[in-house]
C-alpha cells in the first residue's frame, strides 16, 4: 500500500570545492616563466525546487541522504577544475522548509521556486591568482572548503482554498470525487482516507482547489486517530466546509454533536503567528447522503437549529448529486471574495538594504580553561580562511597571518586581553589550535613602559669639554689623596719600627737607610 508522508528529515551534504594547483610555467629559454597554476572548481549545491507534479515527500522518507558532486582541483596552464553537480530535489507546492530547531528557513509556495538548503564549498585559488607585485611566484594555493553539511525538516502544507473536515466516513472522499476529477480510494470502513486528496473545482468563472483532509475524531488535537498530522493541511486553507454524516448508525452520534466535536479539536489545534484561527474563517455545513430518507428527515430537523447558529447548510447527495451546484458556487463565490480582499491588502514589498559593514566580520571570545584563557575567534572569513590554508606550507601559514592581521584579528586580540604565547582558537567546536604570537610591525610592541611614558623621549644629552675635563681633575685629585694617605700610613710603620711583613722587630741601620 502507498504511504503518504508529509514530514521527512533530509540528511545533506553539499559537495567539496576542489584545491587551487600551485604550477610553474616552462618554456624554452624560460625555466621559470611564472605561476600557472588554476583554481579549483567550487562544490555543487543540495536545491530544493517547487514542483506542481510532486505531490508527497514519500521519496525521500525512503532514501533521506542526498549529497552534491565535489568540485575538480585545478590544474597547471591556468586550467579550472571543474564545478561540482547541483542536486536539485523536487518538492509539493506549500513544503515549509525548516532547521532541525523549528526555525522556518522557507516556504515553498511558488511553482518553480528554488532555494538552495545546502551551499557548496569554495574552490581554492591557485597560485596564479594569488600573485601580486610583491608576491610574484607563490609557492603555495588555497585548499577548496568544505560544503554545508547538516539536517533540514520538509513539512508538507497541502495548498487548497477550501478543505473538507469531519468524522470519518462521513462522506468526504465522495464529494471531491463528485465535484472534481480526483479519484481517492472510497470505502466503507473508517479511516479510508489515509493522506490528503486535491481536486479543482470549475464553478462559473470561478475556478478554486478543494482537499480532502483525513477523518477527524475527538482528541484529535491531542494526538489520537490520523487527525493530528493532517491539521496542518487546512492551515492554509481559505475555507472551511463540515461535512455531517445524516445516515450514520454510530449510536451516541448526530450532525449537531459531530460538529461540536469538530470545532473543538479545531479550535484547540495552533495555528502559526500571523495566520487567522481555523474557527475565523468561513465555513460552510453540508449535510451529506440525503439520498436514504432517514437522513433527509433528520437533514431537515436539523437544519433550523445549525442556522440559528450562523451557519450556512447546504443539504447534498453525493450519489444522486443533489445540492453539488449549489454548493460549489457558494463555494465559488467564498474563494473569489477571500482573493479580492488578499489583493486589496497585500502590502507593498519593502526593500531592505543592509549596509555591508553592519555586521562584524569576526567575534573573539574569552573562555576559561585549564591553563590559562582561551581567545575563540568567531566569524565566516576567519573560519574560511583557516580551511584554505595548507598548514604543511610556511609560506601558506604566513599569507594566513597577513589576513587575519588586515582583518583586524591581531588588533582584537589585543583589546580582549591576550597576550604572546596565549591559546588562540579558530572557529567552534575544537577548531584549530595554536599558540598566538603577535606580529611585530614596529619596535612599539616590546616597550614595557608605564602608561603615558615612552622611553624613546628621553634625552640623553652628552658632557661638554669642561665637564669632562672637571671630572678628570676630581679623578686626579682622588688617586693623588689615595697615595698621600697609603705613604703617611707607611711612615707611621717605620716610625713604630713595624715591619712591612708584620713583626715588631727593630730596624736594622740598613733599612732605616733605606
Amino acid at each position: 500500500m502507498v504511504t503518504f508522508v508529509d514530514r521527512v528529515t533530509l540528511h545533506l551534504r553539499a559537495g567539496k570545492g576542489g584545491n587551487g594547483c600551485v604550477s610553474v610555467r616552462r618554456e624554452k629559454f624560460k625555466p621559470l616563466a611564472g605561476p600557472d597554476g588554476g583554481n579549483g572548481g567550487s562544490g555543487g549545491d543540495v536545491v530544493l525546487v517547487a514542483d506542481p507534479q510532486v505531490t508527497t515527500l514519500l521519496s525521500y522518507h525512503h532514501s533521506p541522504h542526498r549529497s552534491a558532486g565535489n568540485g575538480g582541483f585545478g590544474m597547471g596552464d591556468h586550467r579550472s577544475g571543474a564545478l561540482g553537480e547541483d542536486q536539485e530535489l523536487p518538492v509539493p507546492l506549500g513544503t515549509v522548509v525548516k532547521d532541525p530547531d523549528g526555525n522556518v528557513l522557507v516556504d515553498m509556495l511558488t511553482p518553480g521556486m528554488r532555494f538552495v538548503a545546502a551551499p557548496g564549498g569554495l574552490g581554492g585559488l591557485g597560485n596564479a591568482a594569488l600573485a601580486s607585485p610583491k608576491r610574484k611566484a607563490p609557492g603555495f594555493a588555497l585548499l577548496g572548503t568544505p560544503g554545508w553539511e547538516g539536517d533540514v525538516v520538509l513539512e508538507l502544507k497541502t495548498v487548497a482554498d477550501v478543505a473538507l473536515v469531519g468524522f470519518p466516513s462521513a462522506g468526504k472522499s465522495s464529494l471531491i470525487a463528485a465535484v472534481s476529477a480526483a479519484r481517492p480510494k472510497i470505502a466503507d470502513y473508517p479511516f479510508t482516507t489515509l493522506h490528503p486528496n486535491l481536486g479543482v473545482v470549475q464553478a462559473g468563472d470561478a475556478r478554486y482547489t478543494i482537499a480532502d483532509v483525513p477523518g477527524l475524531i475527538e482528541g484529535a488535537s491531542e494526538g489520537k486517530g490520523l487527525g493530528l498530522e493532517f491539521l496542518r493541511h487546512v492551515e492554509r486553507c481559505t475555507a472551511l466546509v463540515h461535512v455531517l454524516d445524516c445516515a450514520t448508525l454510530d449510536p451516541g452520534r448526530d450532525p449537531l454533536s459531530d460538529l461540536d466535536i469538530i470545532l473543538a479539536e479545531l479550535a484547540a489545534y495552533p495555528v502559526p503567528e500571523g495566520q487567522i484561527p481555523l474557527l475565523e474563517r468561513p465555513q460552510i455545513v453540508v449535510l451529506n447522503k440525503i439520498d436514504v430518507p432517514e437522513a433527509h428527515e433528520l437533514a431537515d430537523f436539523v437544519r433550523p437549529d445549525l442556522e440559528a447558529r450562523g451557519f450556512r447548510v447546504f443539504e447534498i447527495s453525493t450519489v444522486s448529486r443533489a445540492g453539488l451546484r449549489e454548493l460549489t458556487f457558494a463555494l465559488g463565490e467564498i474563494v473569489e471574495q477571500h482573493r479580492i480582499a488578499s489583493i486589496a491588502e497585500a502590502p507593498a514589498e519593502r526593500v531592505v538594504i543592509r549596509p555591508k559593514g553592519a555586521v562584524k566580520d569576526f567575534e573573539i571570545k574569552v573562555e576559561g580553561g585549564t591553563y590559562g584563557p582561551v581567545y575563540r575567534i568567531l566569524g565566516d572569513k576567519p573560519v574560511k580562511w583557516v580551511q584554505q590554508t595548507d598548514f604543511q606550507n610556511e609560506e601558506a601559514v604566513g599569507y594566513l597571518a597577513d589576513r587575519l592581521a588586515r582583518l583586524g584579528v591581531e588588533d582584537g586580540l589585543f583589546r580582549a586581553g591576550a597576550v604572546a604565547g596565549a591559546t588562540v582558537v579558530i572557529g567552534p567546536g575544537d577548531g584549530i589550535v595554536f599558540d598566538w604570537e603577535p606580529t611585530l610591525t614596529s619596535a612599539a610592541e616590546l616597550m614595557t613602559a608605564p602608561r603615558g611614558t615612552d622611553p624613546r623621549l628621553i634625552q640623553n644629552s652628552r658632557r661638554t669639554s669642561s665637564e669632562r675635563r672637571e671630572q678628570y681633575h676630581e679623578r686626579m685629585d682622588a688617586k693623588a689623596d689615595a697615595r698621600a694617605e697609603l705613604e703617611a700610613e707607611r711612615r707611621a710603620a717605620r716610625a713604630a719600627g713595624i715591619s712591612p711583613d708584620g713583626d715588631s722587630t727593630a730596624l736594622t741601620l740598613e733599612d732605616e737607610e733605606r
